[in-house]
């Protein structure tokens, strides 16, 4: 069905670089973020790719009036899809810069290297800016008007041509006291191979935040509805447990590394890693520290009150 709707690989996404006369440069995508750190990252990608400084770098989403097309932010796709966008864009106007950069530098666009921010011709010192080449591109004077369009700005749609597929090992340990079913989480170690990483230190974050997610869920979140009207009885944060500070224990993370082979940037989605397998771990763990007393199964959320009926359901027994 996802393929049959053009959507294998998570579906499209655009990513627009336009570089400004200033040398400053606007990148546009159809993705939106709401904490995962978008921003940054896209912008590391631009620093890396055209060697300028954060500061000249501005990151636009959300804003229909100037993005007019994109899926947007689900399924972990951002990156590997919006990023790999804005990379390819990134990359066609290095392409379209060594051109206008060949043209000031009075060489061959072969002969033209482009590296830390500065075209340079090779085997010389001869070389200019990309913040120069930038202002040449809107300069009609001194522009091979004849053989390349004015303007340094590039469009991007990108369909990946399938998932990426991260995979990796969350180890939960558990401590239950069997006579009042009190959980005390007391380690949580996670080990993921996301691809390449642009940003090691907002992965380590998705992944705590993923696990903290993942706890709640486990343990503490439900959903309470009256049995006779329906109504919900945990519909505020006064009734509806989540996960504090004191409710989770240090984690420890580690990374793999194994470059996706889905899109130009190699990475693979992170977002919902500890929302998936911590889970999983955590419930392993409760089932694993009550199997000696017979206990084989367990729904979520596995609050104190589950754990000491099943134990003294096993009793009973």
């Amino acid at each position: 069905m996802l393929a049959q709707q053009g959507c294998l690989g998570g579906q499209y996404e655009v990513g627009q670089v336009r570089i400004n006369p200033t040398g400053s440069v606007t990148v546009l995508t159809g993705s939106h973020t709401h904490g995962q750190g978008h921003e940054t990252v896209f912008a590391q990608i631009v620093a890396d790719t055209l060697g300028v400084d954060f500061e000249a770098i501005e990151v636009v989403h959300g804003d229909t009036d100037r993005v007019a097309y994109g899926i947007g932010t689900y399924g972990s796709r951002s990156l590997a899809v919006g990023g790999s966008a804005m990379k390819i864009s990134l990359d066609k106007v290095v392409e379209k810069g060594r051109k206008i950069a060949a043209h000031l530098l009075e060489a061959a666009a072969q002969d033209i290297e482009f590296k830390a921010g500065r075209y340079t011709v090779a085997g010389t010192d001869r070389s200019k800016s990309f913040k120069e080449v930038a202002a040449a591109a809107y300069n009609p004077a001194d522009y091979p008007l004849d053989t390349l369009e004015p303007g340094l700005e590039e469009t991007t749609w990108f369909d990946p041509p399938d998932f990426t597929f991260p995979y990796g090992c969350h180890i939960c340990e558990v401590e239950i006291d069997p006579e009042t079913g009190r959980i005390e989480v007391k380690a949580l170690a996670a080990v993921d191979d996301f691809g390449n990483q642009v940003n090691p230190m907002i992965v380590e974050g998705q992944i705590h935040g993923g696990l903290a997610q993942g706890t709640g869920q486990a343990l503490l979140e439900h959903c309470v509805f009256d049995q006779e009207t329906g109504q919900l009885l945990s519909g505020s944060f006064m009734d509806y447990a989540m996960p504090r500070a004191d409710d989770l224990p240090s984690m420890r993370i580690e990374s793999l590394v194994t470059a996706c082979r889905n899109n130009p940037l190699g990475v693979k989605g992170c977002g919902e890693a500890g929302a998936i397998a911590g889970p999983a771990a955590l419930v392993s763990a409760v089932l694993d520290a009550l199997s000696p007393l017979g206990v084989t199964s367990i729904d979520m959320p596995v609050t104190p009150e589950k754990i000491w009926r099943a134990i003294q359901a096993t009793r009973k027994v």
